[in-house]
């Protein structure tokens, strides 16, 4: 059908009527932000009227916002462990939600070490799968074509564990991935994978990434776009290709399928794709003996217009090597979501990673917003603010997101903490920020994942001409006196000579200068910590990380490289890596700081 002959959006031009009907939602949907958020957390609250949690707040059925927000207490997880616990050992009565607990979604943060489980309720499908429509629409806007090729994406799913009252509990893309919605999805033209669904589902990770790999390969004129849940996973993929390349080329060039894929229904879709290409196998192999992997993703799949990954937050430290692998293809994320609820989508996925801005859509869940304020000075209280509506957030300002839900969290404080870009419509559009946590700390400093990547991003400057951080986990060690950071780097030198001690004594320095002024304090006036130390280790020491995490039960989809450890086994396992260990010569640049 014709563009001009379909409901035209101010989003753009649509591709399709299919994506005009999508457009079209998307805006009266932000357009209305305040009407729906309204509504929504009046038929939650209706609802879920006669739950334990709630009645236990008083709210005698009221399910206006000014009540709601006079009796409902701002919670985190803690807060609701027994309740989840008693959901968890079978208590099957209406607890926090009227809708039975379909299943526990497991988080990839932890409450004193242990993954957090997050109920969920089988209508929460539903409202996933809406967001997930949404997001080609918008693509569509930007990159056209689509339609005539498809998408190379490696997904994967966990096995799922059972709780004592034997309901599920697993990541939430495992949920999805083994829902109806996704396996029985109708063909669309749009979202057509080189995966088969048989090698998604394959719970075996070395088994899924060979045959979806194997996939990939056969169609690689037909791949249009690359893409995994987060950068880490298609480097992951990356590198299981230079490890693999010479098995996945002889399986292509006899057209059969290596004895190490075993499971049934693998093989059984896979004998239906495989043929005798002895011109790719060679093709394969060439490429990848060659030791340059510079553009390796373009020079494979020649026809990829770019690469769908989620490179914002942590993940924004893998930009460069993602550049180095594709030769610099733009680099589209395209949703905002986490295991306690789906949150929005980017309008304008082709922008660049440092100017993501996720549009927060009003069904998804009922929004309020926690200003993010320091404390007072000499106050060492955190401030409590008064929440603030979805519509009524002011650019340039960064908040605590805080969300209620149909599955039972009430005023549940996420984590996260986003900076308001602007708004489309009614709809305010947010960057991701960073998670609210510390992540070292030895005396009165306190050092954050966001100002840690940076420290990290500065000091990788110095090595340049030597080489780049591929990877990168932090470590306070209070064993020496004081105590002091340590910085475990993985490096990838691309054939170059390896940077001396000089260099990365100097990159050491580099980091101290770029942390917060209380570190420097604490290492020039205080002398409570000693020099920052660098641990170099060798190359592959993050994915056998990896290995061990998805061993203790972690999900290969959620997995994200840890940005601080402290586990006992996991740091001894990167200290037996380790090929040297560097220290900052010198103290770094502090002067105390002038009171207004």
């Amino acid at each position: 059908m014709a563009v001009d002959s379909v409901l035209s959006s101010p989003l753009g031009p649509p591709a399709c009527e299919k994506d005009a009907k999508a457009l079209q939602f998307i805006e009266e949907t932000t357009r209305n932000a305040d009407a729906v958020q309204e509504a929504m957390l009046a038929d939650i609250m209706s609802r879920n009227a006669e739950t334990e949690y709630l009645k236990r707040h008083c709210l005698g059925g009221a399910t206006d916002r000014d009540t709601f927000k006079s009796k409902i207490p701002v919670i985190t997880y803690e807060d609701l462990q027994l309740e989840i616990q008693r959901i968890a050992n079978g208590d099957r009565s209406a607890i926090l939600s009227a809708y039975p607990i379909s299943e526990f979604l497991t988080s990839s943060g932890t409450s004193a070490g242990e993954r957090k489980l997050m109920p969920t309720i089988q209508e929460e499908l539903d409202r996933r799968q809406l967001l997930y429509s949404l997001l080609m629409p918008v693509m569509n806007l930007y990159v056209p074509g689509l339609d005539k090729g498809k998408g190379l994406y490696f997904l994967f799913v966990k096995s799922e564990t059972k709780t004592p009252g034997g309901l599920l509990a697993r990541p939430v893309l495992t949920s999805y991935y083994k829902s109806e919605h996704f396996k029985s999805r109708p063909y669309d033209p749009y979202m057509v994978y080189t995966s088969p669904n048989e090698t998604i589902l394959c719970p075996d990770s070395f088994q899924s990434m060979y045959s979806q790999m194997l996939c990939g390969l056969y169609e690689r004129h037909h791949v249009l776009r690359l893409g995994a849940v987060f950068a880490s996973g298609l480097l992951r993929a990356i590198r299981f290709l230079q490890l693999h390349y010479r098995l996945l080329a002889a399986d292509i060039a006899a057209g059969t399928l290596n004895s190490k894929i075993t499971d049934p229904s693998v093989r059984d879709c896979l004998t239906q794709i495989l043929r005798p290409d002895p011109d790719l196998a060679d093709f394969v192999t060439s490429e990848c003996s060659n030791e340059n992997w510079a553009g390796i993703i373009t020079r494979i799949w020649p026809n990829t217009k770019y690469l769908d990954v989620i490179v914002t937050g942590a993940m924004a430290q893998y930009i460069p090597t993602l550049d180095f692998y594709s030769g610099g293809l733009p680099l589209a994320c395209t949703m905002y979501a986490s295991s306690e609820c789906y949150f929005g989508l980017n309008l304008n996925p082709m922008c660049k990673p440092a100017e993501v801005s996720y549009t927060i859509m009003p069904n998804m869940a009922y929004f309020e917003f926690l200003p993010h304020e320091p404390a007072p000075s000499g106050s060492t209280r955190e401030p409590t603010p008064k929440l603030v509506d979805l519509v009524d957030v002011e650019v340039g300002k960064e908040y605590e997101l805080v969300i209620t839900t149909y599955a039972g969290l009430y005023r549940y404080r996420v984590g996260d903490i986003l900076r308001v870009t602007g708004f489309h419509n009614s709809a305010p559009q947010f960057h991701f920020v960073r998670r609210k946590n510390v992540l070292l700390s030895i005396d009165s400093d306190k050092t954050d994942e966001s100002e840690l990547q940076r420290a990290v991003e500065n000091a990788s400057r110095l090595l340049r001409e030597h080489a780049s951080v591929v990877e990168y986990t932090s470590f306070a060690d209070t064993k020496t006196i004081p105590g002091h950071y340590v910085i475990y780097w993985e490096l990838m030198t691309a054939g170059n000579s390896p940077p001396g001690d000089s260099v990365l004594s100097q990159c050491c320095l580099a980091m101290e200068e770029s942390l917060n002024s209380v570190y420097r304090q604490c290492r020039v006036a205080d002398n409570s910590i000693g020099a920052l130390e660098i641990r170099v280790v060798k190359g592959g020491t993050f994915e056998e990380l990896m290995d061990y995490a998805i061993s203790r039960g972690a999900s290969i989809n959620q997995y994200k490289v840890p940005r601080c450890v402290n586990f006992t086994p996991i740091v001894e396992l990167l200290d037996s890596r380790v090929v040297s260990a560097h220290f900052s010569p010198a103290l770094p640049h502090w002067t105390p700081e002038r009171r207004r």
